[in-house]
């Protein structure tokens, strides 16, 4: 890796070319035909999960996709951007076959997201429970967030979106829409939040779509959609404000201002900003032995540039970008990093594909 100097992020990032790894790299579409794929997550026996946004968790294993869905999963409110999220094994997953999936759930007039946890018995949930819902419930069908990641105390971190006709939520304490919030793995609330009593771990997010831990770092990095430009990639920090939309680069649709102000005193920038937007969907650390010339970078998913976008990260500073895999072109809607270094990509389409990146 090498180091650059900062572009200022009131312009527009430029991408620099970079060369890519040593050794050549082998692209398999693992599964394909998937409604909008829009999660996967890796089982300590070999088994991939897969969740569809309409409403249906399906199993990978041995390399090929399994006939039917999971049974149990609840009811999902499917419209517009909502539906089913992420899924995530517990960290005990081998003790307990706890997993955790995020929702939209909920009427067109009152839905919100909603974390549910339940045993994979099988073939099929058991034991399901909501533990957490996000407060108070919108009527648009669009902004949920829904990432979610363990943190290295074993809480679990989720965002929200701010419903995009909330956007001044975003700044509401009260409240939870635009937010990132954080739990126990039962749902309640841990005591040294910033905020007593609340879930409330950062706040001034807009359309957040990427959430990662790094363990090798202790950072936690997230990625949110801005409006028309403004897209960002920020570290978060307990208590942390990131500005939405009282500071924002991007602009309203229609092409007026949102605010006056690109960054303000107290709210924290983003580390790397994107205009025009490349609608960045899906992160992950780049960890594991498969890849190590990579190691600590950023993978970030882009729906509009329809890539996967590298960073080069040093010590929490973004260098260069470039395109990881061209031989991928499609709307990216998630990336992970299995244990074993390789790299799985959902494609954001009405038949999505998996795919697998090894060496």
């Amino acid at each position: 890796m090498r180091m650059i100097a900062l572009a200022v992020l009131a312009a527009p990032l430029l991408v620099a070319s970079a060369p890519m790894p040593a050794a050549p790299v082998k692209v398999q579409t693992v599964a394909r035909g998937l409604d909008h794929p829009w999660s996967v997550a890796f089982l300590p026996d070999g088994r991939v999960l897969v969740t569809e946004r309409a409403g249906r968790l399906r199993v990978i294993a041995g390399g090929k996709l399994q006939p039917g869905a999971v049974a149990g999963v609840p009811k999902v409110y499917e419209a517009g951007q909502g539906g089913l999220f992420d899924v995530l094994p517990h960290p005990k997953f081998a003790e307990n076959q706890l997993v955790y999936l995020s929702y939209a759930a909920g009427t067109p007039g009152a839905n919100a997201t909603r974390i549910a946890r339940a045993t994979l018995d099988g073939n099929r949930l058991a034991n399901l429970k909501v533990i957490f819902e996000v407060s108070p419930k919108k009527d648009t069908p669009v902004h949920y967030g829904g990432r979610m990641v363990w943190l290295a105390d074993g809480t679990l971190a989720m965002t929200t979106g701010d419903g995009f006709e909330y956007r001044e939520k975003a700044q509401d304490r009260s409240g939870l829409l635009g937010k990132i919030i954080r739990i126990r793995d039962d749902g309640t609330i841990p005591a040294d939040n910033p905020i007593p009593g609340s879930a409330i771990w950062s706040l001034g997010h807009r359309n957040p779509q990427g959430l990662a831990f790094d363990p090798a770092s202790g950072r936690l990095y997230e990625h949110e959609h801005g409006p028309r430009g403004g897209d960002e990639v920020n570290i978060i920090v307990k208590g942390g404000n990131y500005g939405w939309p009282v500071a924002t680069k991007g602009r309203d649709y229609s092409g007026a201002a949102i605010s006056p102000f690109q960054a303000y005193k107290g709210m924290r920038d983003g580390i790397v900003g994107w205009t025009p937007s490349i609608a960045p969907s899906g992160l992950a650390v780049v960890s594991g032995p498969m890849f190590p010339e990579w190691r600590g970078d950023l993978l970030v998913g882009a729906l509009v540039n329809e890539e996967v976008r590298r960073i080069d990260m040093v010590n929490g500073r973004p260098g260069a970008q470039s395109n990881a895999f061209p031989q991928i072109k499609a709307r990216i809607r998630d990336v992970r990093v299995a244990p074993d270094g390789e790299i799985w990509v959902t494609t954001d389409e009405p038949s999505g594909r998996v795919i697998r990146v090894s060496r």
